[in-house]
Order: structure tokens, then sequence, then C-alpha cells
């Protein structure tokens, strides 16, 4: 199975809909997909139609098995949805804990092999949600929009991914993602700003900022199926197959 985290440390930039957009796509083209919202505003979940269970604050506080929270989506991607409150206050609770960044690796270890790929959609912040995602995750996506601040926002995530990879998972690989780009000098100036300083770490596939996403968002459904030959369900598709080359080089590194 290839992990897959969307982080950011900033709200607003299309952190959940790419995590929705990307996981309906993928499934799209056959693909066994499971996301995960560790996101206790439960944006994802609500997105695709699901509501909070108690499943995944479960799983860190009780030891539960994730595979239990498991639930299906009308758009075939299965769910493990947020436990919206329930997670906030597993996540004071073990504050301080040893180890804890590690309980949602060991359960993730323990789910069948039944999905290619894992989605885990994941708070803008540094908590444990997000620790314990980018600790058992191959591969983190962080997305970016079209402003300064989101800019800064970068900085301050690679700081927090300094320390994981140096310490809990030196395996994992770090791209950004242009996800709310708009057609202002500003943006193509970030765009350029961005492909100078990562390189190759900066995905090829940009997702422009078109209004039909939050329309998709308000109708409960991903993009691809709301407008799906609307210019955001391209960008969204092309994404995907950004992705899949990623998985399949590393698949190919990984056995070399």
């Amino acid at each position: 199975m290839y992990k897959l985290s969307l982080a950011s440390r900033k709200g607003g930039t299309g952190k959940t809909a790419v995590a929705v957009n990307l996981a309906a796509g993928l499934a799209e083209r056959g693909v066994r997909v499971l996301l995960v919202d560790l996101d206790s505003q439960a944006n994802a979940s609500a997105w695709l139609g699901a509501t909070e269970t108690r499943g995944l604050a479960e799983t860190f506080v009780d030891g539960k098995n994730l595979a239990d929270a498991v639930v299906e989506t009308r758009f075939g991607v299965d769910l493990i949805p947020s436990s919206g409150l329930w997670l906030a206050k597993a996540e004071k609770l073990l504050a301080g804990e040893p180890g804890a960044e590690l309980i949602f690796r060991k359960a993730v270890e323990k789910l069948p092999e039944r999905w290619d790929y894992l989605i885990f959609d994941t708070p803008p912040s540094a908590g444990l949600a997000t620790v314990s995602a980018l600790v058992a995750s191959d591969e983190v996506i962080v997305p970016v929009e079209s402003s300064a601040v989101s800019l800064r926002g970068i900085s301050g995530l690679m700081q927090v991914l300094r320390p994981i990879r140096e310490r809990l998972n030196p395996s994992l690989r770090v791209r950004v993602l242009m996800a709310r780009l708009d057609r202002t000098k500003l943006g193509a100036e970030i765009v350029d700003t961005l492909a100078a300083k990562f390189g190759d770490r900066f995905l090829s596939a940009r997702i422009r900022d078109r209004v039909c996403v939050r329309e998709a968002w308000g109708h409960a459904e991903p993009v691809t199926v709301y407008d799906p030959d609307g210019d955001a369900s391209a960008d969204y598709r092309a994404l995907c197959g950004a992705v899949q080359a990623l998985q399949e080089g590393n698949a190919l590194h990984a056995s070399s």
C-alpha cells in the first residue's frame, strides 16, 4: 500500500480538496483507495457524505482495529471518517505521551492489503494527528496557493518535517503542489519561485482555482462527479497521473 499525506500549516490552501478529489480521481481509474480523515473539522468526511464516528479516536486511545472504522462511499472511495471532537480530545489526552506519534503507524501496518493507496487528510496544525500521519506515510504532498503568505506557511511546515524525517521516518519524501493557481502575475511568480526552490519535488501538475470545486463541496460530490468535463476535473486527473508515476517510480527504485 502506498501511503500519502496531505499536509499544510495554513488553512485555505485546498488541502482537503486535493485529498478528496485525488482519492476520487484515482478510484475513477480503478485504483483501490482508502481516505483517512484525521482533521477534527471533518470536512473530507462531509464532502463524501459521511458522518463522524468514534472509530479513529478509539484507535488512538484504546488501540481499536482501524479497519473496523472503514465505511464505503458512493464514489468508489473507502473512508475512515473523522472523529470530530472525540479526535481533538484524544490528541489532548495523548499529548506528551512517549511514543504517541507511533500509534497510528502501527494501526496502519495492521490494515489488510485491500487498498492500493492510503491517503491521509491532516489538520492545518503540527499536532499529534498531523505528525502521526507523516510518520506513517511514504510521501507527503504540501499544497500551496497563489499568495505570498503561502510561501511562509510552507517554510513553517518544512521546519516540522525536518525532525520527523531525521528521527521518526527518514524515508518520507516531500512534494509541493500548486493547488489553487490563479491567473495573476503573483501566481506566476510563485510558481517560478517554487520551481526554483524545490526542483523536481515541485509537482508538474497544477490545480487551477475554480468555483466549481467549492460548488462540488456544497453538493457533497467530488469535482470529477459534479463537473466531469471541467478544468478542475482535468487538473485533478493530471494530478492522479503524476501521483501514480511517483508511486511507480518509487516502487521501481525500492526493488532495484
